[in-house]
């Protein structure tokens, strides 16, 4: 072994003792994105095969006319915990988990920007997924469709706590969706390997980029749909009930403000896995990279406009139904400029045929005709007429299925060999292809056919005079084998991992860069983190994986037992600042545990516990937080020869923490745009307006609102400009007093600055108290539901800005923050910004809505 093997492996040691997990219970404390990635995908491949022994009792029941399998409540129950186990438990976190293990990989990071916020996701999304499926073993299963429409949901026609459990679990195991957005934005914009420019980077992380922006946009109306809801169900809030001033078919709209771009937050992902594996398997670089980023782009941006392309036959207005059904016909254009990309990739390139080639082939396929059949019910006459027949659960299947199933299979074969370091069988492989692809089929092909010979969705019995009975009998065959493909395929990846040849580092003779580092991956996925020069590295220098081995690159040098990694700028992918990330912690275990005892309490209607529930929760929160950050300042440490750069937290603009704050506010922003929307619509449309009784909010309120977002913001002028003064405070907090008594004065002052800040939170605090003890009952009418639920965000937010400022100051007290490390400072400002600019639009709006009234 010559020396600078040698030096590699002492290096490998020292990166595997700093950044892999500990033995035995001590994985449970594990933030690393690899075992988090796998996590997720392993549970939800689990939840896929719950979900689809769900499908084959549907499909046994359909088999025969009037077939007494089960009756018409089991099978209400069964049909909608199969659509939510599907499109909640596994289709968002088998992306998510892939994204997870994948993307560090092919950005040249060793981590997500949040290891302890992907535990934290992980753990939300294991007990909120749990709490919806125990409900199949407890018989108290929901029963009103994964799309819970209401009155059908409501308290009246669904009594008990069977579509709490759906309304409260899935909330809940969203919460998951959520940090998974924010850590892929942040990862994907800040954490890019230098050089790694906006165009050179994988196609797969633009997907992904946009597939967040939609989650983040996409999923707040949902959570606030279902809170609404859940208020209605529990207190009797009537925000959709017509009888006092609600409308059910608000539901429908927030519902499929997330549920259209649903659909392709589930496809975009899994077409951006084709575009990746398409371009390795033709040995060239996709064709029309800039074409094909706009298109990806485009549906992004059309896809948060075509809620209502479900609601045609809701009585919409002419002018919206023409808007929505033009716009859902021209989201065909940028998909087709995708496919036409990959068509030309695959001319102009040499395929190889191999077992992913094979899924991907099914999935071309497939697509097309739900694409096809897409445009067909986006034209409002033919939707009017496949309007809820099988026609659309066809349409829908084959969307979903050729979209995301076919490719994360191609990805299994594809990516595993990474993973673990195996080769999978080709026999099995081809095995599995041909049973899924040809039961596929055969299960949903006929479905067009019966439902344009009329067959509904959603019922369990159907008379044998009607002709669908040989159709569904095919069907349900065609199901019975597609089980079959997959039972093979699951028990190739078994073997697969077990007893797989062993895989090169490279098999597939890719070029992006998770193919430069060994398989099965290190915990650290670099041992130096690359220079990027073109979009597919490895193909641009087929020795970086040795030169990364050898610590030639970025953060090469000893770890000093720190987990390292780097931030980059947004665009130019310049290298800013040097990441200092979190390892091994319980707090995020312990933080899911009481966040799923507060939902649970919520549930059991045990509302006492659960706001001890929920104080614990923000206790441990507080904890969490503290164990952060450094009491010293660091100044510039080496990143590579002679360059240096500084810790993350001496450099806000480079920060994570910065940017993962502002896209949390993005999506609050959008549960509060949801809620402003709802309130207008019932204004605008909802029967029983105005009230007998109106919900009042006193004019002179907004303006106190205003006189507090002034004060606030200039004391956090007068903060930064405090800060600005103050001279370098050396190595450590302890050295503030050689300093001298000349800086104290400057260093009070931001103190002094938060102090107000926090009286002035307090005031606003008071005012909407009294606002609130004024207002009629919010069970009155919908109106005063309304005014009241803009108080409360009012309220919640107010309280949560005023507890961070309480926080800082602490954190200040004890030497965690200096005119150098100001990142806490500026979240906690830009935080109480938001909040307090939240609350003049809340009591704004709610004064309007009293006076509209």
């Amino acid at each position: 072994m010559t020396d600078l093997q040698r030096s590699a492996m002492a290096h490998h040691y020292e990166l595997e003792a700093v950044w892999g997990s500990d033995p035995g219970l001590g994985r449970l404390a594990s933030v690393n994105h690899t075992t988090m990635g796998k996590r997720f995908i392993i549970a939800s491949l689990i939840f896929f095969l719950l979900g689809g022994l769900l499908a084959m009792l549907i499909r046994t029941q359909l088999a025969s006319p009037q077939n007494a399998f089960m009756d018409a409540g089991v099978y209400s129950q069964v049909f909608t915990m199969h659509g939510t186990v599907m499109m909640f438990l596994f289709a968002i976190p088998m992306l998510e988990g892939l994204s997870f293990y994948l993307l560090p990989k092919m950005l040249g990071a060793r981590d997500m920007a949040y290891p302890r916020l992907g535990a934290y996701a992980w753990y939300c999304y294991l007990f909120g997924a749990t709490m919806v499926v125990s409900s199949l073993l407890l018989g108290l299963a929901p029963h009103s469709g994964w799309f819970m429409y209401t009155p059908l949901s409501s308290g009246r026609y669904s009594p008990g706590i069977a579509n709490d459990i759906w309304l409260i679990g899935i909330t809940f195991a969203e919460i998951s969706a959520l940090c998974g957005a924010i850590e892929l934005l942040t990862t994907i914009l800040r954490m890019r390997a230098p050089g790694m420019r906006l165009t050179r980077m994988p196609l797969f992380a633009w997907y992904m980029l946009v597939t967040a922006g939609m989650m983040l946009l996409g999923f707040p109306p949902l959570i606030l749909g279902s809170i609404l809801l859940e208020l209605e169900r529990a207190f009797g809030w009537p925000f959709y009930d017509p009888v006092a001033g609600g409308d059910p078919v608000l539901w429908q709209h927030l519902f499929w403000l997330f549920g259209h771009p649903e659909v392709y937050i589930i496809f975009v992902p899994a077409a951006g896995m084709v575009t990746a594996m398409l371009s390795t398997f033709c040995a060239r670089p996709i064709v029309a990279y800039r074409w094909v980023v706009a298109s990806v782009v485009s549906i992004g941006v059309l896809s948060m406009l075509l809620w209502a392309h479900h609601m045609f036959t809701v009585g919409l207005s002419t002018p919206a139904v023409a808007f929505f059904s033009v716009a859902s016909t021209l989201i065909a254009i940028p998909t087709s400029v995708q496919f036409f990309a990959w068509v030309a990739t695959l001319w102009c390139g040499r395929v190889r045929w191999s077992i992913p080639m094979l899924f991907m082939a099914g999935f071309f396929i497939t697509f097309i005709v739900g694409g096809l059949t897409g445009v067909m019910v986006a034209l409002v006459p033919f939707n009017w007429q496949a309007h809820d027949t099988h026609f659309v659960v066809a349409h829908l299947h084959y969307v979903l299925v050729g979209g995301m199933v076919f490719p994360v299979m191609a990805a299994a074969y594809y990516w595993l060999p990474h993973l673990t370091g195996r080769m999978p069988s080709r026999h099995l492989g081809k095995l599995a292809f041909w049973l899924v692809f040809g039961g596929f089929h055969l299960t949903f092909l006929p479905m067009h056919l019966t439902g344009l010979a009329g067959m509904p969705r959603r019922v369990h019995a159907y008379p044998a005079e009607m002709g669908w009975d040989v159709l569904n009998l095919v069907s349900s065959v065609g199901g019975f084998i597609q089980a079959v493909g997959f039972a093979v395929f699951v028990l190739d990846m078994v073997m697969h991992a077990r007893s797989g040849a062993l895989a090169p580092r490279n098999p597939w003779g890719a070029g992006t860069l998770e193919w430069a580092m060994p398989t099965p991956a290190p915990s650290y996925n670099f041992a130096s983190i690359p220079d990027v020069s073109g979009v597919d590295p490895v193909w641009d220098n087929p020795e970086l994986p040795q030169e990364l081995a050898a610590g030639r690159h970025w953060l090469g040098g000893p770890a000093g037992g720190r987990r390292l990694t780097l931030s980059t700028d947004i665009v130019s992918a310049r290298a800013q600042s040097v990441i200092v990330l979190p390892g091994s912690s319980w707090w995020p275990l312990a933080s899911a545990l009481a966040t799923g005892g507060f939902f649970l309490c919520v549930l059991l209607k045990l509302y006492g516990v659960a706001l001890a529930a929920l104080a614990v929760t923000i206790v441990l929160l507080l904890c969490w937080a503290w164990s952060n950050g450094s009491r010293q300042d660091a100044g510039r440490v080496a990143a590579r020869d002679d360059v240096h750069l500084p810790l993350h937290f001496e450099h806000v603009a480079g920060a994570p923490g910065w940017h993962g704050t502002v896209y949390a506010l993005v999506a609050d922003a959008a549960v509060l745009g949801s809620l402003v929307f709802g309130a207008v619509y019932l204004w605008a449309v909802a029967p029983q307006w105005p009230p007998v009784v109106v919900a009042v909010v006193p004019p002179w309120s907004t303006a106190v609102a205003l006189a507090c977002w002034l004060v606030a913001w200039l004391a956090a002028r007068g903060s930064a400009r405090a800060l600005d003064r103050v001279p370098s405070q050396g190595r450590s907090a302890g050295s503030l007093k050689d300093e001298g008594a000349r800086a104290q004065p400057r260093l009070a002052a931001p103190r002094a600055a938060l102090g107000l800040h926090a009286a002035v939170l307090v005031a606003l605090l008071v005012v909407l108290g009294v606002v609130l003890a004024g207002l009629p009952p919010a069970t009155g009418h919908a109106q005063a539901a309304v005014v009241t639920a803009l108080l409360w965000y009012a309220c919640i937010h107010i309280a949560a800005a005023l507890v961070m400022s309480l926080f800082l100051l602490a954190r200040w007290c004890a030497g965690f923050e200096s005119a150098g490390r100001r990142l806490e400072p500026a979240v906690v400002w830009l935080f109480g910004h938001y909040s307090l600019g939240s609350a003049v639009l809340c009591i704004g709006a709610a004064s309007v809505l009293g006076a509209g009234a």
